[in-house]
């Protein structure tokens, strides 16, 4: 099949966008990507990212407000940024071909777009994104409840996983096996708090959030009791035990919980559980008596009587069945984007796709412009998500309300196989 370019796509296309609520205030940023010293573990590491640091800037706002966010070109290529997570209009979702060229250097873009979701989301890099996400080019977008949890600190982790060569600078070297295998793992991880300081007693809200480009994160929280409370951003509808939190790239998860004693957050892939970073307790408070309970909902359309289904088969990789796509990777023997959307769908349809993982490796299938209900064995719908992993060999139905009009992409978030292959995308009327 034919690849799409940017002006095919617009041709025949009417512009579109979601029903904008009542707006009580507008924020603005300008967020200006630069080149970046990021000490970790003792060392200097060139990186890029936002506003001189790393990650960028955490951009609060409370739930229907607008942001105003101005990207600033001072790169000497190309760049541009996606809002992931967040049901916005298409023309703002940041993705080249799809909705907008790249801002050339020296160039600026202006992003505005109502927040109608409370939840943990992120702002990256779409251009380029393998090697820019990698080198910093990420930050949390946090969307505050009108009538938040009672806790005593809201705290943002974000996970993150560098490659370095032989002189520990950042290994900006073509590597094919990134590319056939689990993708570029690294060999330095870390996390950044947005607070290193508690109190025994203290009720948290932890926001974590992996914006590595191909790691999956294990991550277990020592020294805190408490419960999950959101994935992807958005609430569960009763809150699940704190135990072994999975990430893939681009996944979020929200836990309450009550501090015990040095909260650890620690990943368990390796041999031996790795310190990525911690909150300490410098005194104490009275513990609460009160319940954890559920966060407010959102408000989503729920699945009707489901109209289309598709297949989504993954492709590839060392080891992999041959493919008919030019990468490494590829959807149902396409690689990159077909001429045709995967999926037409009316506004407001329900739609079935079947995820089938035929390679040896994990891939986290990220849908733009909405969240899907994963299912269980019935096909009832179970939790929200915008990124599922799908592990090697398995199969996942999930069911997507497509209520968004425009051209969507979904793609593995292993920026690796999404760079060789791994992406396609639907069309909303």
């Amino acid at each position: 099949m034919m690849n799409i370019n940017r002006r095919q796509l617009l041709i025949g296309l009417s512009a579109a966008a979601l029903p904008q609520p009542i707006l009580a205030a507008e924020s603005s940023v300008i967020l200006r990507p630069t080149r970046v010293g990021l000490s970790v573990n003792g060392r200097m590491i060139e990186m890029l990212g936002f506003n001189n640091s790393v990650p960028g800037p955490e951009i609060r706002l409370p739930q229907n407000d607008t942001l105003s966010a101005r990207l600033e070109n001072t790169l000497e290529e190309g760049t541009m940024i996606h809002w992931h997570g967040i049901r916005l209009p298409n023309t703002m979702d940041g993705v080249n071909v799809l909705t907008q060229d790249a801002v050339i250097p020296g160039g600026s873009f202006d992003y505005r777009f109502a927040v109608p979701d409370a939840g943990t989301f992120w702002y990256h890099s779409h251009y380029l994104s393998l090697d820019q996400v990698s080198r910093g080019m990420f930050g949390p977008l946090i969307v505050e409840e009108r009538n938040p949890p009672d806790v005593d600190q809201d705290i943002t982790i974000q996970l993150l996983d560098i490659l370095t060569d032989a002189e520990g600078n950042f290994d900006r070297a073509f590597h094919p096996a990134h590319y056939t295998t689990e993708g570029r793992l690294g060999d330095v991880m870390t996390a950044f708090s947005s607070s290193s300081q508690t109190r025994v007693g203290e009720r948290l809200r932890l926001r974590l959030i992996n914006p590595s480009v191909d790691r999956v994160f294990k991550i277990a929280l020592q020294g805190l009791s408490g419960v999950v409370v959101a994935l992807d951003g958005m609430p569960l509808a009763e809150p699940q035990l704190l135990s072994e939190l999975v990430l893939a790239p681009g996944q979020r998860v929200d836990v309450i919980g009550d501090v015990e004693a040095d909260v650890h957050v620690l990943e368990q892939s390796a041999s031996k559980p790795l310190l990525l970073t911690k909150i300490s307790p410098s005194g104490s408070r009275d513990e609460r008596q009160t319940a954890f309970a559920p966060l407010p909902p959102n408000r989503l359309p729920q699945p009707g009587r489901i109209t289309q289904s598709v297949d989504l088969v993954m492709q590839g990789g060392a080891g992999g069945k041959p493919h008919s796509g030019f990468g490494s990777w590829a959807l149902n023997d396409v690689s990159g984007l077909p001429r045709q959307p995967i999926i037409s769908a009316g506004r407001g349809e329900t739609v079935l796709i079947r995820l089938r993982n035929d390679t040896a490796f994990p891939h986290g299938i990220h849908l733009h412009g909405h969240h899907f209900w994963e299912t269980d064995e019935s096909q009832a719908p179970t939790v929200l998500r915008d990124t599922t992993l799908v592990e090697a060999g398995e199969s996942r139905e999930i069911l997507c309300v497509l209520d968004n009009p425009g051209a969507w992409l979904i793609h593995c978030h292993m920026l690796s196989h999404q760079e060789d292959g791994m992406a396609t995308w639907l069309l909303v009327a």
